[in-house]
């Protein structure tokens, strides 16, 4: 199977849907033009294809090996890295302050979803470098900016992020890593992470970890936690690299998938450590972190679909087994090819539906990452409340679907993909982690309906429901694309009514509102596609109106359709199960299971 960058279909949500030009005025500090948009795109397309995809089967087969404490990563795991340094491809979304490119998120996750479709496992090492980044940017003092930052814009340096202890992941009030203040005005961090992804590898020269502690003598919980700068080599006044830190790998995890990525347990043992912020506010700037990994998250889960996706696709025109029951498309050979038959298309087409209307979410999300940063007031808080607002579902629901489609994608294999002479087990184990690393989908449901939903008395979700609003009544007359109008107008009537249940029933009891968390996450997921496939559908048949002739506008709105007809009203059940409250799931005593 050969990855194949879409290139193409990345352009026409940029260009033709989102129309990203025209947010030029807003972000006066990013260069928008169309021309280096496009050729940003298909570079990196072409350095997944040509650099990063190839390397990407056998680092699974080789995986990382660890002799002591050194950690070696897959053969041609590090060279792949080193030319996608030169070519400054870590650097693209970075503020140029720093060394970056300083491109907007909307076009540096672009490639990003090339990256991670290529290889997700190897996509990691540079995206846990761009999290502890923004983390020290966002909150650190400027010394600590000046002595970090540039090299791990440059990529010369990594970075990462340490949360997760044997005793607690979710819960991170039970955090046992300690950190004690030194008269130089560093801090001795001492405890163990888990889980820690890049934790140790051969790719850089320093590795910047982002440590969360607790400060000796500070209150129990989370507001006792504060976040630390903590370097595998300690960094001298010149910049140049100085002693060995006290952090090092104590081992590697044996994992189901991502196997090219060093998942490490890192014990620290009096590690210099410098803090970023105030201390007691650790989980405040953690987050910084933790919501651009999520982000990241779900673009990764989306990503892997996507590759999954397009090795079905050449299996099934590859593939001879019976005949199609319209008669043979294939009379001179022995079989027609699978793509013939109606229920491998119904696989094939809900893939599509979901990886090309996953590709518009992201990229819509991303630009209101960016315009959060607008001059215009009202236009940056509207961001701002969509980020908080979204920003669970995308992790959640991409992770979902993106592990859907590489299950899809397997059974169209056949016993095929069940082996590991095709490339479908590897999307499948890939795509799990997905699912539960930077928060459990789980979580991120209960997030959404307990903290984003009701933030500033529900401000974010009436304004989304303001834009759909506006954007039916606008288009409520075109009839070439009514199923597209309709269909979103219902899914928002089943979001709105979802979440009066939610206010009417969650409050009185609290288990309600867990107990419907997940449904309402997927309704807001489906209404989120049914939006950006109707604004899909509406750029491509401006296209067709013009009198363009390329096949690829009529092929996106018959896939829209399929998401329209057969997967948007999952809503109606996702629905009913909500309103069945919390009784069902909570009266069953702990013993009867």
């Amino acid at each position: 199977m050969t990855y194949k960058a879409p290139v193409r279909d990345l352009s026409f949500v940029l260009h033709d849907v989102l129309q990203v030009e025209t947010y030029g005025n807003q972000l006066p500090d990013a260069d928008l033009s169309r021309d280096l948009i496009d050729q940003i795109i298909e570079e990196g397309g072409k350095f997944a294809e040509e650099v990063i995809a190839p390397i990407n089967r056998p680092g699974d087969l080789e995986g990382c090996h660890i002799d002591g404490d050194v950690v070696t990563t897959p053969k041609g795991w590090k060279e792949a890295y080193h030319q996608m340094v030169e070519a400054g491809w870590p650097s693209l979304g970075f503020s140029t302050e720093f060394g970056g490119q300083g491109m907007p998120s909307v076009v540096s996750s672009a490639v990003g979803q090339f990256t991670a479709a290529a290889s997700a496992a190897f996509s990691m090492y540079p995206g846990l470098t761009s999290g502890a980044f923004h983390g020290i940017e966002a909150s650190a003092s400027d010394e600590i900016k000046q002595k970090y930052l540039p090299k791990m814009a440059s990529g010369e340096w990594t970075g990462t992020m340490n949360l997760t202890e044997p005793q607690c992941g979710t819960d991170l009030g039970m955090v046992r890593t300690k950190a004690v203040k030194n008269d130089d005005g560093s801090y001795s961090i001492t405890g163990q992470k888990i889980w820690i992804s890049a934790g140790e590898h051969d790719f850089a020269d320093n590795i910047i970890h982002t440590v969360l502690a607790r400060v000796e003598g500070a209150v129990p919980g989370i507001k006792g936690l504060s976040l630390f700068v903590v370097p595998k080599f300690l960094v001298n006044e010149d910049g140049s690299l100085g002693e060995r830190n006290g952090v090092s790998c104590a081992g590697l995890e044996h994992k189901m998938g991502i196997h090219g990525n060093a998942t490490c347990v890192m014990a620290y043992e009096n590690a210099k450590g410098w803090l970023i912020g105030e201390e007691g506010r650790g989980m405040n700037n953690m987050f910084v972190v933790m919501n651009e990994a999520r982000l990241g998250t779900g673009l990764q889960g989306l990503a892997i679909g996507d590759a999954a996706y397009q090795a079905a696709v050449e299996f099934a025109n590859d593939r001879l087994q019976g005949r199609s029951l319209t008669g043979p498309k294939n009379p001179d050979g022995p079989a027609d090819p699978i793509m013939v038959h109606p229920d491998v298309r119904r696989m094939l087409l809900e893939a599509k539906a979901f990886v090309e209307g996953g590709r518009a979410f992201i990229l819509w999300t991303a630009l209101q990452a960016d315009l959060q940063k607008a001059a215009d007031e009202a236009v940056a808080t509207k961001a701002k409340d969509y980020m908080g607002l979204i920003t669970p579902v995308l992790k959640a629901y991409l992770t979902d679907k993106g592990f859907h489609v590489a299950s899809l994608a397997m059974q169209v294999h056949g016993g095929s993909g069940y082996t590991e002479h095709f490339p479908a087990s590897q999307y499948l184990r890939d795509a799990r982690i997905t699912m539960i690393y930077e928060g459990t989908n789980g979580i991120q449901a209960l997030d959404l309906v307990g903290r984003k939903l009701p933030a500033n008395g529900g401000r974010a979700i009436m304004s989304w429901f303001a834009d759909i609003d506006a954007f039916v009544s606008e288009n409520g007359d075109a009839e070439a694309i009514k199923p597209f109008v309709e269909g979103l107008a219902d899914a928002k009537k089943k979001l709105q009514e979802a979440t009066m249940w939610l206010m009417q029933n969650g409050m009185a009891n609290p288990d309600n509102a867990a107990a419907a968390s997940t449904d309402y996450l997927h309704i807001f997921g489906l209404t989120a596609y049914a939006f950006l496939w109707a604004q899909m559908a509406k750029a491509a048949q401006a296209k067709i109106a013009a009198g363009d002739a390329d096949p690829y506008y009529a092929n996106k709105l018959m896939t829209g359709r399929y998401f329209v007809e057969r997967i948007l009203p999952d809503a109606g059940a996702h629905l009913k199960k909500l309103k069945s409250g919390a009784e069902v799931l909570m009266q069953m005593p702990a013993e009867a299971f």
